[in-house]
């Protein structure tokens, strides 16, 4: 079995929920790459707890995919720190009820009277989601209603063609906006003081666009990010952009420490280490197999991955070991096994080191908080 690097580290943490870890007196960090695969299930550093209030405001026709894009971030930003971190309402430009471009009637918390009622300054981000078939006219209740959110620290949002109401509304003027390229010729002609721009993104001090339902899910993420850090942001990345495409034609699920322009043998040996989880390949095995020396093996994975081979191996096998816990029923002892640990003992040692919590403590942590 590759033996693998200690860590130690002191550091006062809180686990999502506000669970707090066992400090152990050989405390491991994940490197850097499977701490961003695990980021969701380690304790996070300290961070603003104050739930968020979010609007979306859509109108006749809006972008479904778009939209569900955008809720989910939130969504799954509520998942990876259990305890809530966002709110959101709905409003529509209409009536209470409002159809999607899909032709999905939608109900809401209500139409624009109800939301200028509510005080809509009461939100840290109002989303204005557009869609291709959304009306380009002016509608002045709703220009009143974010101008007087405007007075307030709002920051707001507009997807697909939903900067031109910010536009209307005047808070778009000399910012650049990303919009649907359909609605470039409108935006120049109609708002010469904002500058229409080519780019999928635009982010401003108060104000973020995004072109489209594929943009959408990115501006949200930097807004997470903007409102509660990094931390929870690469969290919710690292569960919803598993399927990003790298390249035409590229239709492999790619995991996140696999990089395009990684060398054969690195990938080669990943592969391996993949095939042998339960029961873990030595040194010798891998120069054996592979055909080059344990110096040229460390030296790949030192370039392209900053970590060693054997702290790389047991990463996986606990990163695969956390996923089968809170994926399967299966024992603690079976988990270990299937992990190529010798003894539970020695896993849950392993894995509370990792986690700060033992392999059944962390499953029922989960599993309460996710029911």
């Amino acid at each position: 079995m590759l033996k693998h690097i200690d860590q130690t580290d002191s550091t006062t943490t809180i686990l999502p929920g506000g669970l707090r870890p066992v400090l152990r007196e050989n405390k491991k960090e994940f490197s850097h790459l499977w701490r961003e695969t695990n980021r969701a299930f380690l304790p996070f550093d300290e961070i603003d707890t104050q739930i968020r209030k979010v609007c979306f405001i859509l109108p006749e026709h809006f972008s479904m995919l778009s939209f569900t894009a955008a809720v989910d971030a939130l969504v799954t930003a509520n998942l990876v720190h259990t305890a809530p971190l966002f709110s959101f309402e709905t409003y529509a430009v209409g009536d209470a009820k409002v159809r999607s471009d899909l032709g999905i009637e939608i109900s809401t918390d209500g139409g624009l009277g109800d939301l200028k009622s509510c005080r809509p300054d009461k939100f840290d981000l109002i989303v204005l989601c557009g869609g291709y078939r959304c009306s380009v006219t002016e509608n002045h209740l709703l220009s009143n209603i974010l101008r007087s959110a405007a007075r307030k620290d709002t920051i707001f949002a507009g997807i697909w063609n939903g900067a031109i109401p910010l536009a209307y509304a005047g808070l778009m003027d000399n910012l650049s906006c990303a919009l649907h390229p359909d609605n470039h010729a409108f935006m120049r002609e109609r708002f010469q003081k904002v500058s229409v721009s080519g780019n999928i993104l635009e982010i401003e001090s108060q104000v973020v666009t995004s072109a489209g339902p594929a943009s959408a899910l990115e501006m949200m993420l930097q807004l997470i990010g903007r409102l509660k850090g990094g931390t929870i942001m690469r969290a919710i990345r690292e569960i919803l952009s598993c399927d990003q495409v790298v390249e035409p034609g590229n239709a492999r699920l790619l995991s996140i420490e696999e990089n395009p322009v990684m060398p054969q043998n690195l990938l080669d040996i990943i592969q391996l280490m993949r095939a042998n989880i339960d029961d873990p390949l030595s040194m010798d095995d891998l120069v054996a197999c592979l055909g080059i020396s344990r110096r040229q093996i460390e030296r790949l994975f030192q370039n392209y991955l900053q970590t060693s081979p054997g702290r790389y191996y047991l990463e996986l096998r606990v990163t695969y070991a956390r996923r089968l816990l809170l994926q399967s029923n299966a024992s603690v002892t079976d988990v270990a096994i299937a992990c190529g640990f010798v003894t539970s003992s020695h896993f849950s040692n392993c894995f509370k080191d990792y986690f700060g919590l033992s392999p059944s403590q962390l499953r029922e942590h989960f599993r309460k908080n996710l029911s």
